[in-house]
């Protein structure tokens, strides 16, 4: 009895506002999405719903990356893309995260930076592969400069918004306890509100693998984007499907280690469905 009421207690609360469900269904739904997502895909193909030349099956696409890994040296090329968001993204981070910091604390710093930061952040960063390929020619540069530019103006903004949300009553305490300006933004500010910080990095690292292919367009010969617009060429769709794969696996293995960053940094924070 005390099991079936259990169970009935898990079903009513999957669908209240807020409340966290077992971990062992949070991952048993979250797999079932994914089931269903290539089921439907798999289905259209058999029923002849889709062009294959255009749609191949799920099947094709998972032996094309096979493929592709195996007797292509495809590893090659999604070493080189990672290293190319891992270095931007750290680049960014080196200069959003104090000035953010610094932007959220400080109304001054804000004023100052804030009009410059909020209008090139509404510029699409694809906009300047022109002007890079003129300064940097086609090089590593320019592909690391639009991947640059694709994320610091929001990771900033994201940064200097969550400062700003630090409790004002743990600054106040501080300052009554004779902290020092720096002291209190080392001490308070930066522990307050490094959760949100990290948390941030994880949504705006998202954004940096979307322009992963327009940035390895630029007269590239490396990376997964460059494999796509090869295969484009000769409408390979299931090697172009299959580098869309690679994307969204990469992306989720990211997600994950952030979350794993999370729990083990800031552990005092609980997790939902542990």
């Amino acid at each position: 009895m005390a099991g079936e009421s259990r169970q009935g207690a898990y079903r009513s609360r999957w669908f209240e506002f807020l409340t966290p469900i077992p971990r062992r269904w949070r991952l048993v739904l979250g797999a079932l999405v994914w089931v269903i997502f290539f089921g439907l895909w798999e289905t259209a193909v058999l029923r002849g719903w889709v062009n294959t030349l255009l749609v191949p099956s799920p099947f094709e696409v998972v032996g094309t990356l096979y493929e592709l890994f195996v007797e292509r040296g495809f590893l090659g090329d999604v070493g080189i893309s990672i290293a190319r968001i891992v270095g931007s993204f750290l680049a960014a981070c080196l200069i959003a995260i104090p000035l953010g910091i610094l932007m959220g604390s400080f109304k001054s710093v804000e004023a100052l930076f804030n009009p410059f930061v909020s209008a090139w952040r509404y510029l699409p960063a694809p906009a300047f592969i022109p002007i890079l390929l003129m300064w940097f020619g086609t090089g590593e540069a320019p592909k690391l400069a639009l991947l640059f530019l694709g994320v610091i103006f929001f990771l900033i903004t994201l940064i200097m918004d969550h400062t700003s949300q630090v409790r004002a009553e743990l600054i106040e305490t501080a300052m009554t306890l004779g902290g020092k300006r720096w002291q209190i933004l080392w001490t308070v500010v930066v522990p307050a509100v490094m959760p949100n910080i990290v948390t941030s990095m994880r949504q705006m690292l998202a954004i940096a693998w979307t322009y992963l292919v327009i940035a390895e367009i630029i007269a590239s010969t490396t990376g997964i984007g460059a494999m796509m617009m090869r295969a484009r060429r000769f409408l390979n769709t299931d090697e172009i499907m299959a580098g869309i794969l690679i994307i969204g696996i990469l992306g989720l293995a990211f997600d994950l280690l952030f979350r794993w960053l999370q729990r083990v940094l800031f552990p005092y924070l609980g997790q939902e469905g542990d």
